[in-house]
């Protein structure tokens, strides 16, 4: 599938804003007949992104390359993130001491920096040990942040603007229902808006299923066999 395909599909599915909607409409993904407990990408599923960034080591890291064929939670959010971002990596921690060892030990967790000005190397990997010490965090310039979210099919963060929004649709968002009205103000000047969304690929490189926000951990952990096809029930 080509990428600005991919891009333009999920593009205007998860650039949502607001906090009053809940995601009840969305439709349920599914795989070999099992119900995901996420949302479910428009049309032909997407494939695992290319795009290179750089770890917390200051090594180049290719994430197509050094995740495929292996279960890969990725989220895009920043380090002085007031509350989706440490909720979002706490619950996927939960989930993977919950989930079946074999298919834990296979999943591969990828952070991306949306702040790369604050969010060095070193700075991103104390944020990141907080939650799980296998983490991988990437950072890199402006220019390579933002054309990661666009290989993987969301516009770019928008420094201290809102959550970017969905076309024609402003009211509608990827937080759970129930979930409270926040703001992107964070401690050091500015807030970075951004889609607050788990994407997961599986072994065979596709993205069948997407985390909004809220998102529970059990379900998360229900889910990751799931990422593994030849292998789910």
């Amino acid at each position: 599938m080509r990428r600005t395909s991919a891009t333009a599909l999920l593009g205007g599915v998860l650039l949502l804003t607001g906090c009053s909607a809940g995601v009840a409409s969305t439709p349920t993904a599914t795989t070999a007949g099992a119900a995901f407990h996420g949302q479910e990408p428009p049309g032909e599923l997407p494939e695992r992104p290319s795009f290179v960034l750089t770890d917390t080591d200051g090594e180049s890291f290719d994430f197509a390359d050094e995740t495929s064929g292996r279960p890969t939670l990725l989220y895009f959010g920043y380090t002085n993130c007031p509350d989706e971002c440490p909720t979002a990596m706490a619950d996927i921690a939960g989930a993977l001491r919950v989930a079946e060892p074999e298919v834990a030990g296979k999943t591969r967790v990828v952070f991306v920096t949306t702040d790369p000005d604050r969010d060095s190397g070193a700075v991103l990997r104390r944020w990141l040990d907080k939650f799980d010490t296998d983490y991988v965090g990437l950072t890199g310039t402006q220019a390579e942040v933002d054309a990661a979210q666009e290989a993987v099919g969301v516009a770019p963060a928008a420094k201290g603007g809102p959550v970017p929004t969905l076309p024609g649709r402003p009211d509608e968002h990827v937080h759970a229902e129930g979930t409270a009205p926040h703001t992107h103000d964070g401690p050091l000047g500015y807030g970075v808006g951004h889609a607050d969304v788990i994407f997961a690929y599986d072994t065979e490189d596709r993205l069948p299923v997407m985390y909004p926000g809220g998102t529970r951990p059990s379900d998360l952990a229900a889910d990751l066999p799931l990422l593994v096809p030849g292998d789910a029930p």
